[in-house]
């Protein structure tokens, strides 16, 4: 059952970053707070379920590329092909991080709490 809350959890959230991400200038700051942590609370999810331990490295370095991807924002807004595609895209990459950071946080403190047991 885990395992399966875990798929889901996952899927939901990139599904809802992006929704939120493309439509998030549209959103009321209630909303656009609600669905955020609703991420949040679906990131949580994921790094208790999803991350085995023989995948923590792997997690953890592709949480931080992603992570390091979001603060450069600016520069894919600056893309505009006509359709303000670098707005959305900086819209979808922050909110993939925001639903990413959280479960990068309980993947290390597992990680760290293992390193401390050996």
């Amino acid at each position: 059952m885990g395992s399966k809350l875990g798929q889901w959890a996952f899927i939901i959230g990139v599904l809802l970053a992006i929704l939120v991400g493309v439509f998030a200038a549209n959103l009321q700051d209630s909303t656009k707070g609600t669905l955020t942590l609703v991420l949040v609370v679906l990131g949580l999810v994921v790094g208790f379920l999803n991350v085995s331990e023989k995948e923590t490295t792997p997690f953890l370095v592709a949480a931080a590329a992603l992570m390091l991807t979001a603060t450069s924002v600016a520069t894919l807004q600056s893309i505009d092909l006509g359709v303000n595609l670098g707005k959305y895209l900086a819209g979808i990459v922050s909110q993939i991080a925001v639903f990413v950071a959280p479960a990068a946080v309980i993947v290390a403190l597992k990680a760290i709490n293992t390193l401390a047991r050996d």
